[in-house]
């Protein structure tokens, strides 16, 4: 990316250190959550399929312990290294705190590209690195508890549990040590399109602020705002499918081959079975092709969601950005001169580090039920039917009248597990959400609300770490 100034973990504590400003806390405290705890950098070889040795480059970093398990994505990727897994951490000590959900940070990465291996040499990687974690410790249902990141998912988390579980047998919570599992293995149904969802809670709930869309020139309300979308992974999928569900209208998507835009409306389901049948979104049916991938980033719009890489917000493109809104779904989309230059402008940038808490917030559900070695809604799913068909039975022979099938299937439906999934992401971003704006109204010397945020997110952990009574 194009901005070389800033390491990203640089980037992140220099939005600590403007935070920091607006809080109480020692100087000394400040520093101890600003640094990550524990970096474990490895090199393990692993047998390629043509007989070859290959020595791997990984790491995993528990950013802080002020609650427990550490928590956080593994990535793979060529352009993993120790500074954007530390930076990648410590986002999630922050994240976890302000969306309320009671872990510390972590971050694990492979440096490989996913593609140039078959699948039986990333399971080989996957495992080692796995038994990597257990010999020191770095792994567990209450030490600390991987998940999905870019380059990964349900495959691989499934590999780790089964690594996990044979290295400790008869540990009855093995399940817990990693999150984003398929459902078989212990996975929760709504983690897949959590994050995009989480994307969509916290900006509905911020569009929804009449003095907030005041202040922006906007109407209230998600509603015919026009929306663009930067990435077509699980992130930006969800996220555009649950803007256009609401009501929005996403008017172009990019990915890495270029960017399509349709001012009617793209509807994101039908462009992943076209780039699918052809290998790419451009030339999708009724859309405009546009030349760069960053080109959408340059558009009319009310919303632009960058939901896929770091820094693609950078100096070079910030003055044409003209969207009102930013919603962070990627980790680090913008630099932070870029997040100046367009606060200045009086652009609402929604900050990531809560923005796409939905992964982190659904994991924490994942590992409830894993621990407790109970399905959501198995307890009281019937128990709720049975209840609302005998109140809206005798609501009927009450009144005398009969209400529709659609009303009477809506009335007597008994949450099940993705229901309460997707009601406990709802209500995290919505409190997380409105805790932020509190604190930003409540000091107007706050510049911005990824400054709110981090303030948010500072004061939490530091009252964890003053009523733990480490610092005497």
């Amino acid at each position: 990316m194009s901005n070389t100034n800033y390491s990203f973990f640089q980037n992140v504590e220099t939005s600590f250190d403007k935070a920091a400003k607006f809080t109480k806390w020692d100087k000394g405290l400040l520093e101890q959550i600003k640094a990550c705890n524990s970096i474990y950098s490895m090199r393990f070889p692993v047998r390629m399929d043509d007989g070859r040795i290959e020595v791997i480059e990984a790491y995993r970093v528990q950013h802080s312990q002020h609650k427990t398990p550490c928590k956080g994505g593994i990535r793979f990727s060529d352009e993993v290294n120790q500074d954007e897994v530390m930076a990648l951490a410590s986002l999630m000590t922050y994240k976890c705190a302000i969306v309320n959900v009671p872990f510390g940070g972590g971050k694990g990465g492979i440096k490989i590209n996913p593609r140039n291996y078959s699948v039986y040499e990333l399971e080989k990687i996957t495992r080692r690195y796995t038994s990597e974690l257990v010999k020191k410790n770095f792994i567990g249902p209450g030490i600390d508890v991987p998940a999905p990141d870019y380059g990964t998912g349900e495959r691989e988390m499934a590999w780790i549990v089964d690594t996990y579980a044979s290295l400790k047998p008869g540990e009855i919570d093995a399940a817990g040590c990693v999150t984003g599992k398929p459902v078989t293995q212990g996975g929760v149904r709504g983690r897949k399109e959590a994050t995009g969802l989480g994307v969509f809670y916290g900006i509905r709930e911020v569009c929804n602020m009449p003095a907030v869309m005041e202040k922006l020139g906007l109407s209230v309300g998600i509603a015919g705002k026009k929306v663009v979308v930067q990435g077509l992974g699980n992130v930006g999928y969800h996220s555009a499918k649950f803007f256009r569900e609401g009501g929005a209208i996403v008017v172009a998507i990019a990915e890495y081959e270029g960017a399509v835009f349709n001012a009617e409306g793209i509807n994101e389901e039908a462009l992943f079975q076209h780039r699918k049948a052809t290998g790419s979104i451009l030339n999708f049916p009724g859309a405009i092709n546009l030349a760069k991938t960053g080109d959408a980033l340059e558009l009319e719009c009310d919303i632009l969601v960058p939901a896929a890489l770091e820094n693609v917000i950078n100096k070079d493109n910030v003055p044409k950005v003209k969207a009102k809104i930013i919603a962070e779904a990627a980790n680090g989309p913008l630099t932070p001169d870029a997040d100046e230059i367009l606060t200045a402008k009086n652009v609402l940038i929604v900050p990531d580090m809560y923005l796409n808490a939905g992964g982190v917030t659904v994991s924490y559900f994942e590992w409830l039920k894993n621990l407790s070695h109970v399905r959501y809604g198995r307890m009281e799913k019937r128990f709720t039917e049975n209840m609302n068909a005998h109140i809206l039975g005798q609501m009927e022979n009450l009144t005398g009248k009969k209400v529709t099938d659609s009303e009477r299937n809506f009335i007597l439906h008994g949450a099940d597990e993705v229901d309460l999934v997707h009601s406990g992401l709802e209500e995290s971003m919505i409190s997380a959400t409105r805790e932020i704006m509190d604190i930003w109204h409540a000091n107007p010397e706050i510049p911005d609300m990824r400054t709110a945020a981090y303030v948010n997110a500072i004061n939490k952990v530091a009252t964890s770490y003053a009523e733990l009574g480490i610092f005497p």
